[in-house]
């Protein structure tokens, strides 16, 4: 992720956290399991940042659970009717949750991986009209009031965004 190495959105989506089940004995970490453990055992399951998931899932010391925000119940919903889940609610502002399936999406095999570009897509694609749509009617509410000393209109364009589910 070189290309996103200063991209805000990169950055919190990889400092999500997502649950992995370890397969053998990881000494010195047990840190990360927050307990008083000194070593992480196999079968432990650890909330750790995906960053770091990479590297201990690539390695075969553990497996990974797919997050709550791309749940099967999540993504019934989403190929249901994309515009009637809160993303925002689900990871985060600002596209995180994006970011974060194309994280996940790396992760995973052929089919499932997939599958998931195909909600990803399919999500944007259908949500893109709506944030069109409100991001020209909150320009032109920015030119039409610009002398007013209304408030900040980009803070009435989020909340018309969360107004839609978008």
């Amino acid at each position: 992720m070189d290309e996103d190495y200063y991209d805000i959105e990169a950055i919190l989506a990889e400092n999500q956290k997502i649950q992995c089940t370890f397969k053998v004995t990881v000494p010195d970490m047990g840190h990360l399991d927050g307990g008083s453990e000194r070593d992480i055992k196999p079968a432990s399951k650890v909330n750790i940042p995906i960053w770091m998931a990479y590297i201990l899932i690539y390695s075969d010391y553990a497996d990974f659970n797919i997050p709550a925000p791309f749940s099967s119940r999540v993504r019934n919903a989403l190929n249901a009717e994309p515009k009637s889940v809160k993303l925002c609610n689900l990871v985060g502002q600002g596209g995180v949750w994006y970011a974060f399936g194309v994280m996940i999406m790396r992760l995973l095999n052929d089919d499932p991986a997939n599958d998931m570009s195909d909600v990803l897509v399919k999500t944007f694609r259908s949500r893109l009209p709506e944030v069109v749509d409100q991001a020209q009617h909150f320009a032109s509410i920015t030119t039409s009031t610009a002398g007013s000393g209304s408030a900040d209109p980009s803070g009435a364009f989020r909340e018309g965004l969360d107004g839609t589910g978008a």
